[in-house]
């Protein structure tokens, strides 16, 4: 006898579980702390600006939603640390783990690159990733919960543009780690994927879209722009939910097929 179809409604209901998503106070991030907590799940927000968190958090709230504040940078431990704590304090184990904080590489040729801006941008892009992830599943596993961890890669994980190699350096690795922590994870109930946008105008990267580098840019481009709020929504909910409870070491590639265009 086959299941009884699920109704949309029911197969992205996010009810009773508990969110974390890092970098959350703009951007992508803050768009993702929104459609879960739409679905039904209770937030906890986590950046380095607690004002704008505090913002969100009565946004959500006002719409029937719960949150809790968490103001940490993904590069300090301890912080990392007291923000599962406050989570778990608020509503429970983190059973939904959104690593979305990044920073942008300023432009440059590799060969003028600088060491600390190499380590500035893999620390945040790759070794925070890793280490929120690992600290998730350590958690999820000693409260024997299910879960759902969703890494934010890049377009750039896939091919790379001129002047952005410790940016392109970061998110591959962040594909390749998804990948090997899926299949670590995956028979404990733990699934590990990831979304890679394309060009999203954000507060990191707005100066550099906006530009001449920018419209060359969206010539490549097959939908002809670059993505747009809401457009991630349909890939967030499908890792985060029921929907794609068979989905594991997957990297959803969302890009107007930028990415297509390129390999031909």
């Amino acid at each position: 006898m086959t299941a009884k179809p699920m109704t949309a409604a029911a197969l992205f209901e996010l009810t009773g579980q508990v969110a974390l998503v890092t970098g959350a106070s703009s951007g992508l991030g803050l768009r993702f702390a929104e459609v879960l907590a739409a679905q039904g799940a209770d937030v906890a927000l986590v950046a380095r600006r607690a004002e704008r968190l505090k913002a969100l958090q009565a946004q959500i709230g006002k719409t029937g939603g719960r949150a809790v504040v968490v103001a940490a940078d993904v590069l300090d431990r301890k912080a990392m640390t007291r923000a599962f704590d406050e989570t778990e304090a608020a509503f429970g184990c983190v059973t939904i783990l959104v690593n979305n904080a990044g920073v942008a590489q300023r432009p440059v040729r590799a060969v003028e690159l600088a060491d600390d801006e190499w380590r500035r941008v893999i620390a945040t892009n790759l070794d925070a990733v890793f280490l929120w992830a690992q600290e998730a599943a350590r958690r999820m596993l000693a409260a024997g919960k299910r879960g759902s961890i969703i890494n934010i890669a890049s377009v750039l994980g896939f091919g790379a543009t001129k002047g952005t190699i410790a940016y392109a350096a970061a998110k591959t690795g962040v594909v390749a780690l998804t990948k090997s922590l899926a299949l670590e994870l995956a028979f404990k109930g733990i699934r590990v994927n990831a979304i890679a946008p394309g060009w999203f105008v954000t507060e990191i990267n707005r100066e550099y879209l906006m530009s001449d580098a920018g419209t060359a840019l969206k010539r490549e481009i097959p939908m002809g722009r670059f993505g747009e709020e809401g457009d991630l929504d349909g890939a967030l909910l499908l890792l985060a939910s029921e929907a794609g409870r068979f989905m594991a070491g997957t990297t959803i590639v969302v890009d107007g097929g930028q990415i297509t265009a390129l390999r031909g």
